[in-house]
Parts: C-alpha cells; sequence; structure tokens
C-alpha cells in the first residue's frame, strides 16, 4: 500500500511539472547571417549549416528592466565546427550536436555550466 502511494505521488509531481514547465523558444540563424542579435536572449538559437564564426551581440546586453539577465543557449545542428565570439575576451568552439549555454553581466559574456 506505502509503494502504491508513493508511486501515485511521483506521478502526479511529474504531472504537476509537465503542466507548469514552459519550453524554450527556438530561433534558427538566419542564412548568411554570421551574428546572434540582443532579441534573441532567452531563447534557444539554432545553428545549421552556419558560417566558421558567429558572433554575439557586439555589447555585453545588460540585465531587463526586470533585473532577468540576459542569457541565450546555442546548438550546432552542423555540419562544422562553430566558433562563437563576443566582446575580446569571449570565445568558445561549438561542435556539431553540442550546445552551450551563454550569458551576458552587461560587461562581459560568461558560459554557464
Amino acid at each position: 500500500m506505502n509503494a502504491l502511494g508513493f508511486a501515485l505521488g511521483i506521478f502526479l509531481f511529474q504531472v504537476n511539472s509537465m503542466n507548469t514547465l514552459v519550453p524554450e523558444p527556438v530561433v534558427h540563424l538566419q542564412p548568411n547571417r554570421p551574428f546572434i542579435t540582443a532579441d534573441s536572449g532567452s531563447k534557444l538559437v539554432e545553428l545549421l549549416n552556419a558560417p566558421a564564426t558567429v558572433g554575439l551581440p557586439g555589447a555585453p546586453p545588460p540585465a531587463n528592466a526586470q533585473g532577468v539577465i540576459w542569457q541565450v543557449d546555442v546548438k550546432n545542428l552542423g555540419p562544422r565546427t562553430v566558433r562563437l565570439t563576443g566582446n575580446s575576451n569571449f570565445t568558445v568552439s561549438l561542435l556539431p550536436g553540442q550546445t552551450v549555454h551563454i550569458k551576458s553581466d552587461g560587461t562581459r559574456y560568461s558560459l554557464v555550466h
């Protein structure tokens, strides 16, 4: 009886969790566009046949009016490695199939692990 109650509790928790999760909007980098725009913040940017180097916004975006920091997930769908560059202190290579989470504090970019 205890096992059944436990299993039911887990099931109800998962159903409740599914109802509260909001999927992250997905944006595809436009063909021949070698940069990610500031309005891509809080989204998943998918790179398919992207240039060898893709830039982040030139000036790292600040937090919004509600204090939420600018962040973006970038996924390389291939077929080659893509180098993401931000200001002079930020570069990361993204292998095909790899996703990175990048945030900005308004002055620099950093990877979130």
